[in-house]
């Protein structure tokens, strides 16, 4: 347990000072931002500190900070000194620096920016590769919270020959569409407060129970053997370099976070936002990290789940349901849900604004942006189809 404390003093301790070096690295000032100089009530549009930090945490915390954490744990009670030490030096960096930048440059898109400032063959590549991962960014984001909701909420099978798994993609399909083609302030705007508050709940509550239940947490100064798993065999044999940093890559650092920081910097009112808009939500969720790394240590550590990184999701249940019981398991789990949908429609939606900046399309109307998201939400229905059918 100690371990787990001395890395969450690190992150939030690490965080202030190195997010005030940030800071004034960039020197944020008072001059006009993207949401008041370029305003059209669509993409353009000032919004509050609070809310723009809500859904800038929502928009880079997919199943990542999750689901990596539990797999990355099995390599040992290592993870809950790397994860603090990556995200205040490599992943809080980078989401400031990343969304400031797009900020001061008028709010342009990632592609844009490097069309910019570099040539055209290196925006020709990168323009590809970003957009065939927000493409496939949207699809798993549809069916990996299906599968948890099916699973996990409504007891259902979650195969592909069970109806009611394609019935919930359907509903997230539609909610995506819509969050896709409105203006930010009508859906994500409004919707993103009841998302955050039960992520919040669900965090809070896990990380609570995890000191309420006395989870036994290993220390790195202690052996890396529990009853139940040997954490120490699995590290020697199952190659943590690269493995671990690719399974706890969202907790330290993601490139995928740029494409969604560029979003929020045209809703940010001051430069001087910044850091709690983008530096610190990344802390946050870095934070989420840790707390599912303790929380699948502990089941592991008392043998209520089996130690198997293939066993990610099924994990997810067990630590809500022993630590907040049925029915706060069930909304913890919906939180966990939460984090992929609101990762997923604005991974379409900065596919929608990378392709209309791109092809220098007009995106003033409703039917413009449908005529544009139309074909994207087809490509993203038949790799839905093809890896449920695989």
């Amino acid at each position: 347990m100690a371990t787990f404390i001395i890395g969450l003093v690190i992150l939030f301790g690490g965080a202030a000072l190195y997010g005030t070096l940030c800071e004034k690295v960039f020197g944020p000032d008072d001059r006009a931002t993207p949401a008041y100089a370029k305003q059209d009530g669509v993409d353009y549009v000032p919004m509050r500190c609070w809310k723009n930090s809500l859904i800038n945490l929502l928009n880079i915390a997919g199943t990542g900070p999750i689901l990596g954490p539990i797999q990355g744990i099995l390599f040992g009670p290592i993870a809950f000194i790397t994860i603090p030490i990556g995200n205040i030096i490599g992943g809080a960096m980078h989401d400031y620096f990343c969304g400031m930048i797009c900020l001061r440059d008028g709010g342009t898109q990632m592609s844009e920016m490097i069309r910019k400032y570099t040539n055209k063959g290196i925006f020709t590549v990168y323009n590809i590769f970003v957009c065939v991962l927000l493409l496939l960014v949207g699809a798993v984001f549809v069916y990996t919270p299906g599968d948890i909701a099916a699973k996990q909420v409504f007891g259902f099978s979650g195969a592909a020959t069970d109806p009611k798994t394609w019935i919930i993609y359907g509903v997230i399909f539609l909610y995506y569409l819509i969050a896709t083609v409105f203006p930010i302030d009508a859906i994500i705007g409004r919707i993103y407060p009841i998302f955050g508050a039960i992520l919040m709940f669900s965090a809070i509550g896990v990380f609570i129970g995890i000191f309420a239940h006395g989870y036994p947490l290993l220390n790195v100064w202690d052996s890396w053997t529990s009853e139940f798993f040997d954490y120490g065999a699995y590290f020697d044999a199952s190659h943590f370099i690269p493995v671990f940093f690719v399974t706890v890559a969202c907790g330290i650092l993601s490139g995928f976070h740029s494409t969604q920081t560029a979003i929020i910097s045209r809703t940010v009112k001051s430069e001087k936002q910044g850091r709690m808009t983008f530096y610190n939500m990344m802390v946050l969720e870095g934070f989420i990290a840790m707390v599912w790394a303790a929380g699948a240590m502990g089941v592991y550590n008392l043998g209520l789940q089996a130690a198997d990184a293939t066993l990610a999701t099924d994990t997810i249940g067990v630590v809500c349901r022993d630590i907040l019981g049925n029915v706060g398991g069930i909304i913890a789990l919906l939180g966990v849900i939460v984090l992929p949908i609101t990762s997923g429609d604005t991974a379409l939606r900065a596919l929608r604004l990378t392709l209309s900046e791109s092809l220098h399309l007009d995106q003033s109307t409703n039917g413009k942006r449908l005529g544009l998201a139309a074909p994207v939400f087809v490509l993203v229905a038949a790799i839905i189809v093809w890896a449920k059918m695989d």
